[in-house]
């Protein structure tokens, strides 16, 4: 139904998958038609759930000249009936505040880890490591290295020299 009460706001370009099950076949298809592809989530417990596993999903189709963002809705809230609240402009002005995929990977890696000392780096580089092997060889895996490499406050030469080759 969001995809559907989104589409009679005015917001044509909503597409929704069936359940959670986001897969990397239905981002291909999609970005043969968009460069960008909010994911929009309750912001309930399941709704982070579900976008973890879409982010994980998204990794391998994470390529410079795509973008991919995640928006998290209030607690009891879903695209329908805050569409009905706030209207279509209002839910807008939400997808343009989106978290890019590389904000979203290390806020959700680091909500969970003390990077405050060698440990907890060490454990949020393990976490992190077969993550950023699924994302394709290139600009944007290296920029999300940096990203990574400045969270726990190592350079980037210093951050591949932890995590190791890569695939």
């Amino acid at each position: 139904m969001d995809a559907v009460r989104l589409h009679q706001s005015g917001i044509g370009y909503a597409v929704a998958t069936l359940g959670t099950a986001t897969t990397p076949e239905h981002l291909r298809r999609a970005f043969r038609l968009v460069r960008e592809i909010v994911f929009c989530f309750d912001g309930d417990r399941a709704g982070r759930d579900a976008a973890w596993r879409a982010l994980q999903n998204a990794l391998p189709e994470a390529t410079a000249g795509r973008e991919l963002r995640f928006l998290f809705l209030p607690d009891g809230e879903d695209p329908d009936s805050l569409v009905g609240k706030e209207g279509r402009e209002r839910f807008e002005a939400r997808l343009g505040d989106a978290l890019p995929l590389s904000e979203y990977f290390v806020a959700h890696l680091s909500a969970s880890i003390d990077i405050r000392h060698a440990d907890g780096k060490a454990r949020f580089v393990a976490e992190a490591r077969p993550l950023l092997e699924r994302v394709p060889a290139g600009t944007y895996r290296e920029l999300l290295l940096d990203r990574l490499a400045d969270t726990i406050g190592a350079s980037a030469e210093r951050f591949l020299a932890i995590i190791g080759p890569m695939e």
